[in-house]
Order: C-alpha cells, then structure tokens, then sequence
C-alpha cells in the first residue's frame, strides 16, 4: 500500500541571501560612518609599522634587541617610574651627571608612567607591554584628531589665496589625511613607538585643539588638564586654549570653564614638586641641575646650529639643525598662509619653548614633534596636488622619517 499522507507539509526554504545583502548593507554603512576615524589610524599605523620594521632591520645589523631601543633613554625612566613610583625609582638611574637623588624622577610629569603603572596592574601585563599599548592607543587617538584639525583648517581656509597653490577649492577630507600622514612620518616620529611621552600629549594637545576650533570648551579644557599632567610643553597649549575660551567667552560659562580647568593639571604637579623640593621653583631646579635645561633666549640653540653646519661631521647634529630651521621657516609659513590663529599660536609656542631653552640639542626633533600644526600649510598644499605628487612627497618622507629614527637609536650614540 502507497504510504499514508500526514497533511503536515515541510516549511519553505528561506533563502539567505537577502539577509546576508542586509547584514553586508550594515557593515558597509557602518564603514562609511566611521570613515573618518578609521581611516587616519589606518594611515597612522602603516607608517609607524614601516618605521619599526625599518628599525628593526637597523636593530639586527648592529646586535641590539628591539625591545631595548623601544625603551631607551627616558624610556627606562618612564618604565622604573611606572614600576616603583617616584620615590623607589632605583639608583641607576641618573641625570646627565649621572647624580641620583630622591628628587631627580620628578624632572619628569606623571601622566603616562602612571597611566602606564595602572595598565600594567592588570593579569598578564609587563610594565614595558603597557608602556607600548598606551602609545599605540594614544597615537591612534592622536592621529583622528589630527586628520580632524587638517580638514578643519582646510575647511575654513578654501577661499582664501596661499603660498602652497592659489586660490580655489580643497579637499579638505584629503588634507586631513595627509597631515595624518606628515604626523606619522615626522622626524623621530619613532619615539611614538617607544616609551615616551609624546604619543599621549600629542593626542591629548590635537583634541584640545580640535575644542578650540569647533567651539567644544568642556573638551579642550578636560584635553588640557590632562595634557599638564604630562609634559611641560602644556603651558603653550593652556595659554592657546585660555586666549580662545577668553575670545569666545559669549559661548557661556563652558568657555569660561574651559579657562579655569586648562591649567589645573600643570599646576597641580608643579605644586607637587614644590611640596617634595620645599622650592616653589623645584622643577625647574630639578631640570636646570640635572639636564641643564633654563631659558636663555636662544643663546644655546643658535650656538649649535652654527657649529654643527659649519663644524660637524657627523650626520644626526647635521639633521638635527636642517629640522629646527625648518620648524622654524613653516612657522613663517603658517602665519603667511593665515592658518587660524589659535592653531598658528600654538605651533609656534611650541617652537619656541623649545628653540629659547638650553638642554640636550639632539633631543629637539623628539621636543618639536607635539608642533605638527606647522604642517598645515605643507598638508592643505599637497591636497591641491595630483595623487602621485602626494604619494610620492609622503613616500620621501617616510623614508627619511624611519631611517633618521633607525640612526638615532642605532648609531648616535647619545640620548636624544
């Protein structure tokens, strides 16, 4: 007998292929929201990873491990600080003297070696594995904010006449990203990989900036604050973002708590020092005794520009010098190419803080990059430009970027 029919059907087969287009819609939207944070890291971190893989190669010819270049000079002071805290940073640690004292780990601001210290207290974490997790976040953070400034700048920029190109339209998304880029391949751009502190206070410095030029005061005064606790170039950024908040003070009360949060971080550490020195002045005797570091008008630099041009055969003085000049002539650049005046002041307050004191000469590429608004002129130009023009411009620069970081850490041998 033929089998009996139940009258129970099988269910139809759904395809999935619509659902699949629907998920692949929402990715792809996704994307295109994010496009703008994502793709400044992106560019970020191809160029980082073609400086360290260049310096890594440099590491192999001349036996050193990479893992100690990452961590060399004030890195093993961020490192012991991190790990012992300022009072029990051992002995070996010295200033340029190589005199250690219970005061001299204060030279240094507390914002990343605690930050890393925090990082490094979780499960499976070394102290040297946050150091470098800290710097890739901040540096990522670093670079959306920068794109951020470049395509700001640009956009209030386009009608006006400039050196780099004549008047007319910009991409401005396109000059975004390639500041990003004249970010990441900046000379000793290397030290974003290491741990020090620039990655952190170059992210925390553009996003202030972006506040300032997007009228966001509660996000450059908090940007600000935590950029005191983390390096002495802060002072520039607190007078910028006070000027703006004091110039836009119809804003309301956020642009006048933007001028009173800016400056709590650097004050509160510098009182800090003063309670451990017993001098209101501790950290700058810390600094002028230890690394030889007071404000001298420029005496200093001008001394050894002029000996390493006309004097030096070595390589990286040379470098050096050719960088400072040319930090100093995109100054120039800027204020001609009427960037705006809160990104031009702080550029060229960072200049300055840095080319008017005395200390160790070679560490001014390291001290200038947190100056990478000078570039905007550079980045806005290039925008104008032809794709292979701003692929092969990019391309020159990284390549000097990772090989002058490669030298710095493998051959000169002094700290930078």
């Amino acid at each position: 007998m033929p089998p009996t029919t139940t009258g129970v059907h099988p269910a139809p087969s759904v395809s999935a292929t619509p659902r699949i287009r629907a998920t692949l819609s929402t990715w792809g939207d996704t994307l295109i929201a994010h496009r703008r944070t994502l793709e400044p890291i992106l560019v970020f971190l191809l160029i980082r990873m073609i400086g360290l893989l260049v310096l890594e190669r440099a590491a192999q010819l001349h036996d050193r491990g990479l893992g100690s270049l990452l961590s060399a000079w004030d890195g093993r002071w961020m490192l012991a600080i991190a790990q012992h805290g300022y009072s029990n940073v051992p002995s070996t640690q010295t200033d340029v003297n190589g005199v250690h004292t219970a005061t001299t780990a204060y030279a240094f601001f507390p914002g990343y070696p605690y930050v890393v210290r925090w990082i490094s207290a979780l499960p499976g974490v070394t102290v040297f594995g946050a150091a470098i997790a800290v710097n890739v976040v901040f540096g990522c953070a670093a670079a959306v904010a920068v794109c951020r400034i470049g395509t700001r700048c640009a956009e209030m920029m386009t009608d006006r006449k400039r050196i780099f190109g004549g008047p007319g339209p910009i991409d401005a998304d396109r000059a975004g990203l390639l500041l990003t880029a004249l970010f990441a391949a900046a000379p000793m751009a290397v030290v974003f990989s290491m741990a020090y502190t620039e990655a952190m206070f170059c992210a925390l410095a553009a996003w202030a900036l972006v506040g300032v030029l997007e009228r966001r005061w509660l996000l450059a005064g908090f940007c600000t604050l935590a950029a005191g606790f983390s390096r002495p170039t802060a002072v520039v950024l607190i007078a910028v973002v006070a000027f703006a908040a004091l110039a836009a003070r119809r804003d309301g009360w956020r642009a006048w708590a933007a001028i009173v949060l800016s400056p709590i971080g650097y004050v509160t550490y510098l009182c800090i020092v003063w309670a451990q020195t017993g001098h209101v002045d501790g950290w700058s005797r810390i600094q002028s005794e230890g690394w030889g570091t007071t404000f001298d008008w420029g005496r200093n630099t001008w001394d050894f520009l002029n000996y390493s041009l006309v004097n030096s055969s070595e390589v990286a003085p040379v470098a050096s010098s050719c960088i400072v000049i040319a930090t100093a002539v995109l100054a120039l650049v800027m204020w001609g190419e009427r960037v705006p005046w809160p990104i031009s002041l702080y550029g060229t307050g960072v200049l300055a803080s840095i080319v008017l004191t005395s200390g160790l000469m070679m560490s001014r590429p390291r001290l200038l990059l947190p100056a990478f608004v000078i570039m905007v002129p550079i980045a806005i130009g290039l925008a104008r430009s032809r794709l292979p023009v701003q692929l092969t411009v990019c391309g020159a620069l990284v390549a000097f970027s990772s090989w002058f970081g490669a030298h710095m850490l493998t051959v000169f041998p002094h700290a930078m």
